[in-house]
C-alpha cells in the first residue's frame, strides 16, 4: 500500500511539473522571449579552456543547423562544415597556427567553408565570406545557448592559413576554410566585454 501511495505521489508531481512547465511556456509572450534572445547576445563570449566532456554528435547537428539558418544572398547557401570531434584530428590541426593550446584542450572544433561552387559569380562572389561569417556567428550564439564554450579562429584570408587547414583537411580546391570555430564545455567563465560605444553610430 505504501508503495501505491509513492507511486500515486510521484505521478502527482511529476504532472504538476509538466503542467507548470507548460503555463510558463504559454505565459512567455514576446517580451520575454526577446529578453532571453538579447541575453544570449549580450552574454556570449569567446571562452578558449574546456573540460574533457564529450559533445554528442546530437548536440553537433544542433550548432550546424543554426549556422545553416544564417542568411545568405540570393539564398545560395555558399557554405561547407567540417565538423572534426577526432582526437588525432583536432591534434593535427592545432599544428597548423597559433591556436594550438585551445585545440588540443577542445572536444570539438568546426571549420566554416565557403563553396566556391555554390558562390554567385563576378563581383558578387565574396559574398561568400559575408554569409559563412553569419553562419559563424550562428553557431556561436547556439554554442552559448547550449551551455558551451566556443571561440571563432580566423583562416581566410592568411593565405598561409588556409593552405595549412586545406592539407590537413584534404579539401577540395573549390572550398575555401574561412575559419575554425573550437568547442568545448567551458573549463572558464570570462565576463563578456561592454563594447557598446555611442560614438560608434550615425543618426540620421
Amino acid at each position: 500500500m505504501k508503495r501505491i501511495i509513492t507511486i500515486i505521489l510521484t505521478l502527482a508531481i511529476t504532472a504538476g511539473a509538466a503542467t507548470a512547465e507548460t503555463k510558463c511556456k504559454s505565459n512567455c509572450n514576446d517580451s520575454c522571449k526577446s529578453e532571453v534572445i538579447l541575453g544570449s547576445i549580450m552574454t556570449r563570449t569567446s571562452v578558449r579552456r574546456y573540460t574533457d566532456q564529450p559533445v554528442t554528435k546530437e548536440t553537433v547537428e544542433k550548432l550546424l543547423r543554426a549556422g545553416m539558418a544564417a542568411p545568405t544572398a540570393v539564398n545560395k547557401q555558399p557554405w561547407h562544415f567540417v565538423a572534426i570531434t577526432s582526437r588525432e584530428k583536432l591534434d593535427e590541426l592545432a599544428g597548423t597556427g597559433r591556436n594550438g593550446g585551445m585545440l588540443r584542450q577542445a572536444p570539438l572544433a568546426i571549420v566554416v567553408c565557403g563553396d566556391m561552387d555554390k558562390a554567385l559569380t563576378g563581383k558578387g562572389q565574396d559574398f561568400w565570406i559575408q554569409d559563412c561569417s553569419a553562419a559563424t556567428e550562428n553557431i556561436l550564439l547556439a554554442a552559448h545557448a547550449l551551455g558551451l564554450g566556443a571561440v571563432w579562429t580566423g583562416v581566410y584570408p592568411m593565405d598561409e592559413r588556409v593552405a595549412e587547414v586545406s592539407k590537413v583537411l584534404a579539401l577540395p580546391q573549390n572550398l575555401v576554410p574561412l575559419c575554425t570555430i573550437i568547442i568545448g564545455y567551458p573549463a572558464e567563465q570570462p565576463k563578456p566585454k561592454d563594447k557598446w560605444k555611442p560614438e560608434n553610430v550615425t543618426w540620421y
